[in-house]
């Protein structure tokens, strides 16, 4: 039961963390602006989540590798954005 709970909760978290990106990746869509965004951060940032990513898939768990999948596109289209309309 508890690894059931300890699942459960797993993937709640990355649910949230995830999709706190969607509001962003939004707004950058829309406004075509990302200057208030710092690009080593978001570097820095989307080689993290691959490295979470890799992690994930090394260990199979489903929680880390979902996550970090979705947030990967997700950061690599505000870095794109980034990238594109300096």
């Amino acid at each position: 039961m508890t690894e059931f709970i300890t699942k459960y909760i797993g993937f709640f978290a990355a649910f949230c963390t995830t999709f706190a990106f969607l509001p962003q990746a939004i707004k950058v869509y829309k406004s075509r602006s990302t200057k208030d965004i710092s690009l080593y951060m978001f570097l820095i940032f989307t080689i993290g989540v691959l490295s979470w990513l890799i992690y994930g898939l090394i260990i199979n768990d489903w929680p880390i590798i979902l996550a970090n999948a979705v947030t990967l596109v997700l950061s690599f289209f505000i870095l794109i954005y980034k990238l594109r309309y300096k």
